[in-house]
């Protein structure tokens, strides 16, 4: 249960697309929940900010993601995490992210998700959310797909210092 590095943008790992977790209860899929677990701690702790890390950030290519959906929540994983609806409606925001810490990327995104995933438990759930926990799950949804938010930048001007936006 170590604090993992995470792999900073340039690592091609990032690009990898991750592979559905066929067993939630094995030791394997544990660790990886664990080492997500203290990692985003441990980011928070440092940096100051962060709610969620998904573990091809880590190296783990595995469809698990850890995430704080509020304050006074516990963190969560969600394993194989599917969007199965998104809003029409459209917000642009400055995404951050754990693997460029220092950058800030315009995207668009949409303004409501409804997301299926696998409990720690292997029950199945379904989560709505809207505005910033939107945002929030796409990001790390598309980190299991292979995606960044460099790749979703609204267009080549859509990039920014942390110190410049804040």
């Amino acid at each position: 249960m170590p604090v993992r590095e995470i792999l900073l943008l340039g690592n091609p790992q990032l690009w990898h697309p991750s592979q559905t977790v066929s067993n939630v209860r094995s030791g394997e899929t544990q660790e990886i929940i664990s080492d997500l677990a203290e990692t985003l701690s441990d980011f928070r702790h440092r940096q100051g900010f962060g709610r969620a890390i998904a573990a091809p950030q880590i190296g783990e290519h595995r469809r698990i993601i850890f995430v704080k959906l509020s304050d006074g929540a516990q963190p969560m994983p969600l394993i194989n995490p599917t969007i199965i609806r998104a809003s029409r409606e459209m917000m642009e925001i400055w995404d951050d992210c754990f693997s460029f810490p220092e950058l800030m990327v315009r995207v668009h995104r949409h303004h409501e998700v409804l997301v299926r995933y696998t409990d720690e438990y292997g029950s199945q759930q379904t989560i709505t959310l809207s505005g910033d926990l939107s945002e929030l799950l796409q990001h790390e949804i598309d980190h299991l797909d292979g995606i960044l938010a460099t790749d979703r930048a609204k267009d080549t001007r859509s990039f920014a210092l942390r110190r410049v936006i804040k």
